[in-house]
């Protein structure tokens, strides 16, 4: 169990977070399109080159190279059938979804 300090140092650290606020904003999509393909060819995320833009200081935090899908329970249901797997399988299904993607992108590139 933690004592009451604790749980203070534990946000402590957390209040810069805090008070930190998302803005959101609403642009043309040719122009998201410019930021968005800027940050890729850097390497950065979208928020990053925002603030590489608005020469705000960028956090140089290692970042995993991932791309992320919603799959909805139908989902997982449409791709099990897809692929002759029970829709419980979803370890299988993320394993053929990813070696479809990488196929994808190999065709892509070529």
């Amino acid at each position: 169990m933690t004592t009451p300090k604790n749980d203070k140092q534990k946000w402590a650290s957390s209040n810069k977070a805090i008070k930190a606020v998302q803005v959101a904003f609403d642009m043309d999509e040719k122009l998201q399109y410019v930021i968005r393909k800027e940050a890729l060819d850097a390497g950065l995320g979208p928020s990053d080159q925002i603030r590489k833009i608005l020469e705000l200081p960028v956090t140089k935090r290692p970042k995993r190279p991932r791309l992320t899908v919603s799959l909805s329970g139908d989902d997982y249901q449409l791709l099990a059938e897809r692929y002759g797997i029970a829709a419980t399988e979803q370890l299988e299904i993320k394993k053929r979804v990813m070696q479809e993607l990488t196929h994808h992108a190999g065709q892509v590139l070529e």
